[in-house]
């Protein structure tokens, strides 16, 4: 597992480096992920072309429900054409802290490996971002050893701090 997490990280700063293109719309934003699962968010650009999202969600269902915790690291790339728009890829972890009613109630935790892909679009002469991803994850912990989660995602709604 130590070996898949180095060449993943090796893997991304070698592919990231080449990348001197200028995506950059805005600095920071905060705001809503609405989607799976809810969330308050805040987004930072560290570089031209890379950004780093941190949020928290919610998500309730019939028998239970969870909270997460979410980081990312990004990588968006201008769409020629239209001004303001990115596409962008990454990768992140998540932590999920799950409550289960069934006959007992009881808790769990499980983490999240998550990969990025989706669109960003700064409106131009307005404070506002929305983005829209998806999310697919492959969660590792106590209820759910080894899953795939294909359906996880969001549409963003960010205030822009700065351009």
């Amino acid at each position: 597992m130590k070996i898949l997490f180095k060449t993943l990280f090796l893997s991304l700063i070698f592919f990231t480096a080449g990348h001197n293109l200028s995506a950059q719309e805005y600095s920071s934003a905060v705001g809503l992920r609405l989607g799976y699962p809810l969330s308050a968010s805040y987004k930072t650009f560290i570089s031209d072309n890379s950004a780093l999202e941190g949020y928290v969600g919610f998500r309730s269902f019939g028998f239970g429900n969870w909270i997460s915790i979410h980081g990312a690291y990004q990588v968006h790339n201008p769409i020629n054409g239209v001004d303001g728009l990115q596409w962008y890829y990454g990768g992140g972890l998540g932590i999920f802290i799950w409550s289960y009613d069934f006959d007992t109630s009881f808790a769990s935790t499980s983490f999240g490996l998550q990969g990025y892909l989706g669109l960003d679009y700064k409106f131009p002469n307005t404070p506002i971002s929305i983005t829209l991803d998806w999310v697919p994850t492959f969660f590792i912990g106590n209820i759910n050893i080894n899953s795939f989660g294909g359906d996880y995602g969001a549409l963003g709604v960010r205030y822009v701090f700065a351009e």
